[in-house]
């Protein structure tokens, strides 16, 4: 039996529930999907393209909630997106979000690589996106960089490699965010510490054998990474959540961290942060894992 043919969409024309789409959220622009080539120019996806976009709305299912708490208490919204790439998660957000609010919420796109920022800012011209916009700038530049607002609602950093996860931590508590979105990646720092301090700390304690060989000094390293970033969170004041990503199966970095600001008490999990870097041998980071009372 032949197949029905899918309807053409014009470019600029939004999905709806008539269009036979089902993997597209109504409202989302189809041309803006082809610019991101998560759609073919003939309306096609592959599954590799299926595989993305589901990974998006699983992370947009988790945010959409945080940009409307905020705007139930103030009159605008802003986001910044660490390790933007080719901003798929940013322009979907603005599209299906954003894009229907008009008023002065903005995202802001931090990317290092200019060619990717210079593209995205071609992308937000010609959809028309005045609420969007890059810097080609570091997660750590970006914190003192004058080109973005003192205070920003919302923090997302999606496998920011290695350390920049931790900087986006860092930028996140000086601009007061009330919520942060993360999805760490590359954890080689920790690991690097525990590997050079494992032979002072042989002799100390029977849990260095959680650590002892070399996988196991990179899976533990990760781990306790994500504990201590946790930890750090809850000892600023918020409360955190942490869930696993699905789309994500073909990767181990699945995990997705959701702190929101609720003024929670410091003291217990300040006291476990400095306890728990004492306890792997890792007090020598107490300046990137710190509470608040440290803060300069």
């Amino acid at each position: 039996m032949k197949q029905p043919k899918k309807p053409v969409q014009k470019i600029g024309a939004t999905v709806t529930s008539a269009d036979n789409m089902p993997e597209i959220r109504e409202g989302q622009t189809v041309a803006l999907l082809q610019e991101l080539h998560i759609l073919t120019r003939d309306g096609k996806m592959n599954q590799d393209s299926r595989r993305k976009l589901k990974q998006v709305y699983h992370l947009y299912q988790f945010i959409e909630p945080l940009l409307k708490e905020v705007l139930a208490k103030k009159d605008n919204v802003s986001l910044v997106d660490h390790g933007a790439g080719k901003s798929y998660l940013g322009f979907i957000i603005y599209d299906l979000f954003f894009k229907a609010l008009q008023n002065d919420s903005h995202i802001y796109g931090i990317e290092t690589r200019e060619e990717l920022v210079a593209r995205s800012q071609e992308l937000a011209k010609q959809f028309e996106f005045p609420g969007m916009s890059f810097l080609p700038l570091s997660v750590a530049e970006s914190t003192e960089s004058k080109l973005l607002p003192e205070q920003i609602d919302v923090v997302t950093a999606l496998h920011a490699c290695n350390t920049a996860t931790d900087d986006a931590i860092q930028f996140a508590l000086k601009k007061k965010a009330k919520h942060i979105v993360l999805v760490p990646c590359c954890q080689a720092e920790v690991a690097s510490v525990l590997k050079k301090n494992k032979g002072q700390s042989l002799g100390k304690s029977a849990l260095t054998e959680i650590w002892r060989h070399p996988i196991h000094t990179r899976e533990f390293g990760s781990q306790i990474t994500n504990v201590l970033r946790c930890l750090q969170l809850e000892a600023h004041g918020y409360d955190v959540t942490v869930t696993e990503l699905v789309g994500w199966e073909h990767s181990m970095k699945n995990e997705l961290i959701i702190a929101t600001y609720k003024n929670l008490p410091r003291k217990r999990p300040s006291e476990r942060l400095k306890e728990v870097l004492e306890t792997v041998g890792l007090q020598e980071m107490n300046t990137r894992f710190f509470a608040e009372e440290e803060v300069a």
